[in-house]
């Protein structure tokens, strides 16, 4: 078993910069352990902090919504809607922020899409970072894997990610 770190992390002077590459089973903890290696590094009084979701495909909804909570203290993340109303989910901040309100700024470009569009999108939405870069990917699609007879299985699109301002990814 190969597992290969989702988060990287350098202190810039008084600037922490992180990398998260993907968003897997251990993108969360992962990002805990490089703010606190952060904190360490720099020490008193760090300027802010750089998220880097450069070139980051995604992956799971669940880490992207702990991302995000990482450095909110309230408020909704994300939701998804689809054709039925009763239907839709939100997902939601709980208090305590891991960069102390400092300043952020999240990194993004067309390699950017559905996970890593969500934590922009939800930090963006609530003013906590400021986005740099270029347009994202723009993938904004809910899909369920449904399995089918003899072993197969088949990714079926079945709603959409929205920012807390109501925007579609």
């Amino acid at each position: 078993v190969i597992k290969i770190p989702s988060v990287r992390s350098r202190a810039e002077g008084k600037v922490g910069y992180i990398r998260v590459t993907s968003f897997n089973e251990q993108t969360d903890k992962g990002l805990k352990k490089a703010m606190a290696k952060l904190k360490n590094e720099i020490g008193d009084r760090p300027q802010g902090y750089v998220l880097d979701l450069r070139n980051n495909p995604g992956g799971l909804l669940d880490q992207a919504v702990a991302v995000a909570d990482a450095f909110l203290d309230k408020g909704e993340i994300v939701s998804t809607r689809s054709r039925r109303p009763e239907d839709t989910q939100r997902f939601n901040a709980r208090p305590g922020d891991l960069a102390d309100g400092l300043p952020l700024v999240v990194l993004i470009n067309g390699g950017s899409a559905s996970a890593s569009e969500i934590v922009a999108g939800a930090l963006q939405d609530h003013r906590r970072a400021v986005l740099l870069g270029t347009k994202s990917f723009g993938k904004g699609s809910v899909q369920t894997i449904m399995p089918l007879p003899r072993h197969g299985a088949m990714r079926l699109t079945t709603a959409r990610y929205y920012t807390p301002s109501g925007r579609s990814i």
